[in-house]
């Protein structure tokens, strides 16, 4: 009896001690259970883990899984989803807590997303938890096709936005991220699209510190990302994917990053593939080399297909198996960091999907930026307009309101829909008539108007022209090759002539016009400026643009959106797009006056700035905003600084902003707290950021005042 009870005594520890070692048990830490999975793996199975496509280990009941997922503004490429604006739009809201709701509001669609992936068995791409967003690059020239992924042309923007992202996407319970975020493209890269997988980006240290790297580096020292990826592009000669002083100097060493290392999708090709169609960078010998270049240094993910290239690095001694393991170790964590082998999956909660169309209209319509308005001829009085046109390539097109890296909407309200929507809430006695014809195409002089296009229009007391651009135009490596267009970016900042032409043929006809722009960023407007009534920038607005876009028109809505980039005129010279110098670039360098500045935006209401001042003490400048219109609304208050001291040919750069509600007649102070870095000055000489004291100038409103430091 006594050696029964021992018997079983025995069984039952090695049971426990069995429970205690299995990577499946949550009352051990993430760590532990990484490295017990980890001891569990061959190593092909440790190299598909290196791989974004996770094979499935069923010996382990282990499921397969994809890490390549997208999110840039709603989750992507998996069914219908909320769509969203596009990040330039999101920056254009200068709203950094409502954006971090919308992608907290991301998140939660994804797990419910993910859930029924999982049920159905699906772990292909685009099905997971894992999201390479958000795109911090600079939008440093308008002519950049993938500029509208961004959120603009200025730094503290960009970080600011950026970090809102992230920390929607990871927002936690109980230990568990809801999603992981990827920050991209590290670092320098803007095009151009046709080249990037051979174009080596030049950048000198002061363009490097003070604009390409200040997001990334907020970011990964205020945020919890999870990942950074590497771009397709050569930095300064080497490709950045194996770039030691990008990735281990500068991400590693100096700024302390510790989260997962990824590529771009099949960027190492460029490194060692010859016998292609696309010019590649060619810099190293074979994939094993390049394989060995990039693991066997911080980089732990490759999205890609190059498992047998790292094989065959780890066979030749290339990579020593102690550097695969830390590799592993660390994307296994990422994935229990999820949730993903606990007992019990986090965040089964069904979504309020309800909400998530409220955010997206809440978001198209404070993304809205009011250009121009003569004679106030904004917001629209029905009663005033007996028959209304709404034309333009863009005016019925569901799907450029979406732009890219979209996911599909259970609905789209085009812009031609939601002014017919508003128009019929309204009575019978003022409601106008509605004539709609798409009247022309983006660019080419295809479209055939109806014979009796003209005799319609002269009918109409107001023509609602919406045009611009088309994600179809502008993108990521189009194969499109039109007047203005190539390769996905732009060749011409000006609005495509056939667009102008239409307009000019109605303006001759004496009709008032109200110009509804989409695009991704930017075009030259000088034209349009004097010659229509007003103009709206619409962007890419996602599935409530159409909505958004009528509130506005009508003023339901008082526009608030500021520009998050620089609106150049024609006559302005912009340099070569291949030269990465900022010099004349962007409203923090360039010395001529562009048709609409970075941060402009008009309101049915009038702000006034006053009071400013600044405490040394503190490093607080507070100023008083006062609604002197007539109207309720938000402003975003904007703070500039200006370093006379700056040999970098820096004008001035935006170091706070904050939207704020003011009613009519009513006043509100805001106070921000400049971050110290923004009075330090970038020395060539020694490549460093230095306090040299001086004389600095803050800027607000039309206001501006000087301190000496």
């Amino acid at each position: 009896m006594k050696e029964l009870f021992v018997s079983i005594i025995g069984v039952l520890f090695v049971i426990f001690a069995t429970a205690q070692q299995d990577f499946r048990n949550s009352k051990l830490s993430d760590d532990e259970r990484a490295q017990l999975l980890l001891n569990q793996l061959t190593l092909d199975e440790k190299l598909g883990m290196m791989e974004h496509r996770n094979p499935a280990i069923e010996r382990l009941g282990i499921p397969a899984y994809s890490w390549w997922n997208e999110a840039l503004h709603g989750v992507a490429r998996n069914g219908y989803a909320t769509v969203y604006p596009m990040p330039t739009a999101l920056a254009a809201t200068f709203d950094a807590k409502l954006v971090e709701n919308m992608f907290s509001m991301v998140a939660e669609e994804a797990r419910m997303k993910y859930y029924r992936s999982q049920k159905a068995g699906r772990h292909d791409d685009n099905t997971g938890l894992t999201f390479f967003a958000p795109n911090i690059n600079i939008f440093r020239d308008p002519r950049w096709g993938r500029g509208m992924e961004t959120y603009g042309e200025d730094p503290y923007l960009t970080a600011r936005m950026g970090a809102a992202c992230v920390n929607g996407l990871q927002q936690k319970e109980n230990g568990r991220y809801k999603t992981l975020a990827c920050v991209k493209h590290f670092a320098v890269h803007s095009g151009p699209e046709a080249i990037r997988h051979s174009f080596d980006a030049k950048v000198g240290g002061y363009d490097f510190w003070t604009t390409y790297l200040p997001a990334f580096q907020y970011i990964v020292g205020n945020t919890d990302v999870a990942m950074v990826m590497c771009g397709y592009n050569r930095l300064n000669g080497v490709p950045c994917c194996t770039n030691e002083n990008l990735l281990v100097d500068i991400l590693s060493n100096r700024w302390s990053y510790d989260g997962l290392f990824v590529t771009d999708c099949w960027a190492l090709n460029d490194c060692w593939e010859r016998d292609t169609v696309i010019p590649r960078h060619k810099t190293h010998a074979t994939a094993s080399e390049a394989a060995a270049a990039a693991f066997g240094s911080v980089v732990d993910l490759e999205c890609g297909s190059g498992q047998d290239a790292l094989k065959e690095a780890v066979k030749q001694g290339l990579i020593p198996i102690e550097v695969i393991d830390k590799h592993v170790f660390k994307v296994l964590k990422a994935r229990f960091s999820l949730g993903m082998f606990d007992n019990e999956q986090p965040f089964q909660n069904i979504p309020d999907t309800v909400a998530f169309e409220k955010m997206a209209l809440e978001v198209a319509q404070k993304s809205i930026v009011l250009l121009q308005n003569r004679n106030s001829i904004l917001p629209l009085q029905p009663e005033k307009y007996k028959s209304i046109a709404i034309i333009g390539p863009n005016a019925g097109d569901s799907v450029m309101l979406c732009g890219n890296y979209n996911g599909t909407p259970r609905h789209a309200v085009t812009i031609k829909e939601g002014i017919v929507n508003y128009i019929n809430q309204l009575p019978t006695n003022i409601r106008p008539k509605v004539y709609f014809d798409t009247a022309c195409h983006h660019v080419d002089r295809k479209y055939r108007l109806p014979r009796d296009f003209d005799q319609r229009i002269a009918k109409c007391d107001l023509v609602i022209f919406v045009g611009g651009l088309s994600p179809d135009l502008e993108g990521e490596e189009l194969k499109v090759e039109l007047e203005g267009f190539h390769g996905g970016d732009r060749t011409s900042i000006e609005l495509p002539q056939v667009q102008r032409d239409m307009m000019s043929k109605i303006k001759k006809m004496g009709k008032p016009i109200v110009f509804v722009l989409c695009s991704g960023g930017a075009v030259a407007l000088d034209w349009e400026d004097k010659n229509t009534d007003a103009i709206l920038a619409a962007w890419y607005g996602g599935q409530a643009a159409g909505t958004a876009t009528a509130n506005v028109l009508f003023g339901k809505v008082n526009p608030s959106g500021k520009l998050p980039v620089t609106f150049y005129s024609s006559k302005n010279s912009l340099p070569l797009f291949e030269n990465y110098e900022m010099k004349g670039r962007t409203y923090r360098f360039m010395t001529e006056s562009p048709l609409y500045p970075f941060g402009y935006g008009l309101s049915y209401t009038d702000f006034k700035h006053t009071d400013g001042k600044y405490d040394p003490r503190t490093r607080k400048f507070i100023f008083r905003i006062e609604n002197t219109g007539e109207r309720d609304g938000e402003e975003v208050a904007q703070l500039y600084l200006t370093n006379k001291g700056d040999k970098g040919g820096l004008q001035k750069t935006l170091v706070g902003f904050e939207r704020v509600y003011i009613p009519a007649g009513k006043s509100a102070y805001v106070s921000f707290t400049i971050d110290d870095e923004f009075f330090q000055t970038f020395v060539e000489e020694r490549q460093r950021f230095e306090h040299l004291g001086g004389i600095f100038i803050f800027r607000y409103g039309d206001q501006e005042l000087e301190i000496k430091m």
